[in-house]
């Protein structure tokens, strides 16, 4: 069991696809593992067992007549709950959908399957993935494997539970203030921020059109970087649905050549220092990445303490019109108290149509530093959070800590996450990883690398 629990996606499709295992063995050894560690973790609020049973039969007798349907052949993956699937329930955290079933499938989810992946389910989030913590009042609050006491963050947390806990393979999260990212670090695992415009986001609830779309972007999470790499080209690319999507061709990180970059690194972006073991971590990464040849130079951007006033801004700015009006649309009436508390800040900070103008100028000129500092740069190292893994309720009063995602929201750009160390507490530290736009191929390149030498996702104790 634990051979197929935590290999990797690309190596189990490659097994299936030799007939060293089949499909159906593969997806019954992951149903078997939610089904040992869902009831304590509470990742899993969709299991779609008898159907992924069903495409595994299909897969397999595909492959006996030769006919492999793409790069995810038999292999099973798992969707956050904002993501809408034909014929399952699709919530997104919030009550008021808490029986809504979906016509048709998100773009992203189209694209798993036509790659031949096999749906197990889908996973926990908080109320209309606004939260970093993965708690809603439909199907509670899901727990870090680590330790259960603490969070798997948000708002992909449900996915980043299950994937660390050995349940699935890999898995499609969003993030738009770190909702990938976040979620990877408390969970060890890895996950990428793709480049806004990257990936397209139709189908998913709440519709994040208007100013929110330039903070969005979904991406692939999994217990390993080759995944992300297997996965990215998968899920990217023009639906002719999603507006912002843009017809940029990835790179290959394979060809990126590692001892040519120059990085940037910093531990404390000015807003809130991490915890003395996470700088140390940072550190060590930058370390290693120099002893592999690459330049790293200590350098942080001007004016990047302003990530986190422009961040809330950017959902303030309507007054909770976004919000209201998404809650509105599901039917809810009853809502979480995180989310009552986010519209309670924006209810307070709402300004007029001159404020909102102003905003907007303001941040394309802090968008306009960052690009000035970046060009002198491949990348950035840093912190993903300040903290590790945080106890159950705790991350609301705790808001700033995850400032250290929210730059790279506003910026657009690329940001990968890979284990790299371990607390006092014995919780993952992840590392954040950022790239110039469109160069994901760079990101997943050096948090590949980063992965190699400081271990990685490590199972936990469950």
């Amino acid at each position: 069991m634990d051979t197929i629990i935590y290999s990797s996606a690309k190596s189990l499709a490659q097994s299936i696809r030799s007939k060293e295992i089949s499909s159906e063995e593969v997806v019954e050894t992951y149903l078997e593992r939610i089904e040992e560690v869902n009831p304590e973790l509470n990742a899993i609020v969709q299991l779609q067992a008898n159907e992924a049973r069903e495409q595994a039969k299909k897969a397999d007798a595909a492959l006996a007549r030769g006919d492999i349907k793409g790069p995810l052949h038999g292999v099973p993956f798992t969707v956050k709950d904002n993501a809408e699937i034909k014929g399952i329930i699709c919530t997104s955290g919030t009550k008021g959908r808490s029986s809504f079933v979906p016509a048709q499938d998100a773009t992203i989810v189209t694209r798993m399957k036509e790659s031949g992946g096999i749906l197990l389910g889908k996973t926990n989030l908080p109320e209309l993935a606004l939260a970093l913590e993965s708690d809603n009042l439909v199907y509670g609050h899901t727990s870090n494997p680590y330790d259960l006491s603490r969070t798997s963050g948000g708002s992909s947390g449900g996915e980043a539970a299950i994937i660390a806990a050995g349940g699935s393979p890999l898995g499609l999260g969003n993030d738009a203030g770190g909702s990938i990212r976040l979620p990877s670090h408390f969970c060890g695992i890895a996950g990428i921020k793709p480049t806004v415009g990257r990936v397209p986001l139709t189908g998913h609830f709440p519709a994040p059109f208007g100013h929110i779309t330039q903070l969005w972007q979904a991406g692939p999470m999994a217990r390993f970087v080759e995944d992300l790499i297997l996965t990215l080209p998968i899920i990217a690319g023009v639906d002719w649905r999603d507006p912002g999507i843009v017809p940029m061709p990835l790179g290959d990180p394979d060809k990126v050549e590692i001892n040519k970059l120059r990085a940037a690194v910093y531990t404390d972006n000015g807003i809130i220092p991490p915890t003395s073991e996470i700088a140390k971590v940072v550190m060590k990464t930058a370390e290693v990445l120099s002893d592999a040849g690459m330049e790293v130079i200590e350098a942080i951007p001007e004016d990047i303490e302003q990530s986190f006033w422009f961040e809330n801004a950017i959902f303030e700015a309507d007054g909770g019109y976004w919000i209201e009006k998404s809650l509105e649309d599901a039917g809810t009436t009853e809502i979480h108290p995180f989310t009552e508390g986010i519209l309670e800040d924006c209810n307070l900070k709402a300004g007029s149509s001159a404020d909102f103008s102003e905003l907007l100028i303001q941040l394309d000129r802090f968008r306009s530093k960052m690009l000035s500092f970046m060009e002198n740069y491949d990348v950035i190292i840093c912190p993903v959070c300040a903290y590790p893994a945080m106890p159950h309720g705790t991350t609301f009063e705790n808001f700033s800590a995850f400032s250290y995602t929210m730059t790279y929201n506003l910026t657009g750009w690329p940001g990968a996450v890979v284990r790299a160390g371990t607390s006092p507490e014995g919780l993952p530290i992840g590392v954040q990883v950022v790239a110039r736009p469109w160069r994901e191929d760079v990101a997943l390149a050096v948090a590949q690398y980063i992965e190699k030498v400081m271990g990685g996702w490590q199972p936990p104790q469950l």
